[in-house]
């Protein structure tokens, strides 16, 4: 019975020792990526093309939904991830890039030691039976 009870805690600090530990690492810019018009200039031509492009109805979307939106070194938009997952996601991630590229202006990329990098931007919008809003 000793022998099991020594056995347990070396078995606790084998797996905390060989487990996986998550760290993020933050990235620091010179500076980060610019819209014509700044970001609330972005957000409003956003949520109009989402108002005008995107049928929410159709994904019984219903709370708040977080658009990370890449911003490339050339200034284009190009990839989308959407939090939640959302029922028939492919679809409503297809509608929502297409509303993207109906935004006009082109973003100035974000710099790191005069380098234009790859970017990240956050958009929230809380979605409701009645119509969406950004936050």
């Amino acid at each position: 019975m000793k022998k099991y009870l020594l056995l347990v805690p070396l078995l606790f600090i084998a797996i905390n020792g060989f487990s996986q530990q998550a760290t993020q690492t933050e990235v620091t810019y010179t500076q980060k990526a610019e819209f014509p018009g700044g970001d609330e200039a972005f957000r409003k031509q956003f949520m109009d093309m989402l108002y005008a492009y995107v049928d929410t109805q159709s994904y019984a979307i219903n709370g708040k939904v977080i658009f990370l939106i890449n911003i490339a070194p050339d200034g284009k938009m190009n990839r989308l991830d959407v939090l939640p997952k959302i029922k028939n996601s492919e679809m409503f991630i297809d509608d929502v890039k297409y509303a993207m590229k109906k935004i006009k202006g082109k973003w100035k990329p974000a710099m790191k030691e005069n380098t234009p990098v790859d970017s990240k931007i956050t958009v929230k919008v809380n979605f409701s039976t009645h119509g969406y809003d950004h936050d």
